[in-house]
């Protein structure tokens, strides 16, 4: 996995697997995943909550069974926020893809493994710019994965944030008629999505930013100031772990540009 960045504030949040347990339903408010039995998977996720991120991958990758879906989510957070140069955010994204495709094939029943693919493929549409990826053929491997999610999982809530960020990202690039005829978007189905899952996880730091960002992409300037008003509630949460610290900071810093 090479090396990778740390956390900033590492030992900010200082989580033992008692306390993830105990705090399981609120930790994983977002992605509605059970509880694991395995304690070295229960481990992993305490690496994860604290920050840990590389630690989490590879406890996650050694536990094995549940424990991939920590090394997933682990490598995804670290890529999205924390690694700096675009050729390791690129491979790591295409390693989850293919790990979590992995899974899926394995585990069809895995709402996270669906995700976690979705996720990662549309992050690196994101990287590489979406209009090419939609030429390569990523967009409906996005489309499908997410929506394959939700229907394993209807409170998965970030797979509901993903999709509707697809939709918002896909009408925003092609433009809402070749976007709804060719991929599938529509910009009534991406607003819908991104208020269901801030009815699934109301204190989503990340779900208030791409609702705000998806506000704006679909209906234009004119939703500014409540895009703006949905950062504000971002950068206001008390977040409960490493990542949500994360998204909580992204939301500050884009409210001091």
């Amino acid at each position: 996995m090479g090396k990778w960045a740390a956390f900033p504030q590492l030992g900010e949040f200082d989580f033992g697997a008692d306390e993830v347990r105990r705090n399981w339903a609120r930790l994983h408010a977002g992605d509605a995943e059970p509880l694991p039995a395995d304690p070295a998977v229960l481990q992993a996720w305490a690496l994860y909550h604290r920050g840990e991120f590389h630690k989490a991958a590879l406890a996650g990758l050694e536990a094995g069974g549940a424990g991939v879906t920590v090394a997933n989510k682990a490598t995804c957070i670290y890529a999205t926020y924390l690694e700096k140069k675009e050729k390791a955010r690129l491979e790591l994204f295409q390693e989850v893809a293919q790990r979590a495709e992995a899974q899926a094939a394995r585990e069809p029943h895995n709402a996270a493994a669906w995700h976690h693919r979705g996720y990662a493929l549309g992050r690196y549409s994101q990287a590489i710019s979406v209009a090419k990826a939609l030429a390569q053929g990523l967009g409906s491997k996005v489309k499908e994965s997410l929506e394959k999610a939700i229907r394993l999982n209807p409170r998965h809530a970030d797979a509901h944030v993903a999709l509707g960020a697809f939709h918002a990202e896909v009408i925003d690039k092609v433009g809402p008629l070749i976007g709804g005829m060719t991929y599938g978007a529509r910009k009534e189905t991406g607003l819908l999505l991104f208020r269901q899952a801030l009815e699934l996880n109301p204190n989503s730091a990340i779900g208030l930013i791409e609702y705000a960002n998806g506000l704006v992409m679909l209906e234009g300037e004119g939703r500014m100031a409540e895009a703006t008003e949905l950062y504000e509630r971002a950068a206001a949460l008390q977040p409960l772990d490493a990542t949500q610290r994360l998204d909580v900071a992204l939301a500050q810093a884009e409210l001091q540009e």
